[in-house]
């Protein structure tokens, strides 16, 4: 069975204003010691999946500037989606063309949100995700990332029996929403719960005959774009089918009705990495070295009786000073400047609505 691994790069990632616009969404923003988190989650498949079978599903507006920055990735593995409609759907498209490609393909699925460290552990993760739907393709593998604080930011996967034959893998007693804190503490406690890291491995039939199962009001559609994508009709099929899919998650349309149903093996394998989801720019701020009063900058800075600022800016030339600052972020780019106080980060999006086309 072959191995392939398919990139979610999809949203407009506004909670990253004005660094992330139309033009340069979140995943493209080359702010990672000089790279972006969609060619840090590529390289992250190195020696797990050969790039001739790594792919990225991304919307259609951007492929364009992905095939500029990662010309690596050549048309056939970029899958251009016509307008956003979730996890489901972005899977199950990848689904439908591997399966018409190769009908015994097994793919893992990423996001290009995330930083995870150390690599070596992210590959013994993910070969012993591929062994587990290699035995048995009925398999539905989802990783668990090990929490290290009772977080309600995160959904949970449930810790069940071990997987007889592989070490550290693990059945899947079932998914949680983001629980409140009390919650999430007695999780962090038990030492059964995991954080839900929206990374997974399935084989490409299996996956379209749980759409079927779960979610059979998508699996017309995928079918038919499946089966026009290697054809002239490709773009047409996909432009008038794919924007009427249900809009719903992967994890609430297949994985949960999957953890209990007798047709489908749903697994659980923990990954002792250290995962940042960047996205916002306090979280963004936890990937840079802080002084000795907890400031933080990307490009030139200068703080003078402040702490716990963070100061990015996009233009090299271009020096941010603080004086007497506290908790403050401030983000400079040629087009538009953004500060506000750490604790409205939730605030950046309506921001970002409320100025848009102006910097675009």
């Amino acid at each position: 069975m072959s191995r392939y691994a398919m990139i979610m790069a999809g949203g407009a990632g506004t909670r990253l204003w004005p660094m992330s616009r139309p033009a340069q969404p979140k995943q493209l923003i080359p702010f990672i010691g000089g790279r972006s988190l969609l060619q840090i989650a590529a390289d992250r498949l190195e020696g797990v999946v050969p790039m001739e079978r790594r792919l990225i599903c991304t919307g259609r507006d951007h492929l364009e500037v992905i095939r500029q920055r990662l010309p690596d990735f050549t048309d056939d593995r970029l899958l251009g989606e016509p307008v956003g409609r979730d996890t489901l759907n972005a899977i199950g498209l990848t689904a439908a063309v591997l399966a018409e490609q190769d009908p015994e393909a097994i793919f893992a699925v990423l996001t290009a949100d995330h930083l995870i460290t150390p690599q070596e552990e992210f590959t013994r993760c993910m070969t012993l995700g591929f062994d587990l739907v290699s035995d048995d393709p009925s398999r539905m593998v989802t990783f668990g990332i090990t929490p290290t604080h009772p977080a309600t930011g995160y959904g949970y996967v449930q810790l069940g029996d071990d997987v007889d034959g592989f070490d550290g893998a693990h059945r899947t007693v079932r998914f949680v929403e983001k629980p409140d804190e009390a919650t999430a503490r007695s999780y962090l406690e038990s030492g059964d719960f995991a954080w839900n890291s929206g990374m997974f491995i399935f084989s490409a039939a299996s996956f379209l005959k749980a759409v079927t199962a779960f979610a059979p009001e998508a699996a017309e559609g995928l079918a038919s774009i499946g089966a026009a994508w290697n054809g002239p009709q490709r773009e047409t099929v996909l432009s008038n089918v794919y924007p009427t899919l249900p809009r719903i998650s992967v994890d609430y349309g297949i994985m949960e009705p999957a953890s209990t149903s007798d047709d489908f093996k749903v697994c659980t394998i923990p990954m002792a990495v250290q995962w940042t989801d960047v996205g916002s720019w306090p979280s963004y701020g936890e990937t840079l070295d802080a002084d000795g009063d907890g400031n933080r900058a990307s490009g030139p800075a200068e703080f003078m009786d402040s702490r716990n600022v963070l100061a990015v800016s996009e233009d090299p030339d271009h020096l941010i000073t603080t004086i007497g600052c506290d908790d403050l972020v401030i983000v400079h780019t040629p087009g538009a400047t953004l500060v506000f106080p750490r604790d409205r980060d939730q605030d950046v999006k309506a921001m970002a609505d409320r100025v848009a086309g102006r910097n675009d």
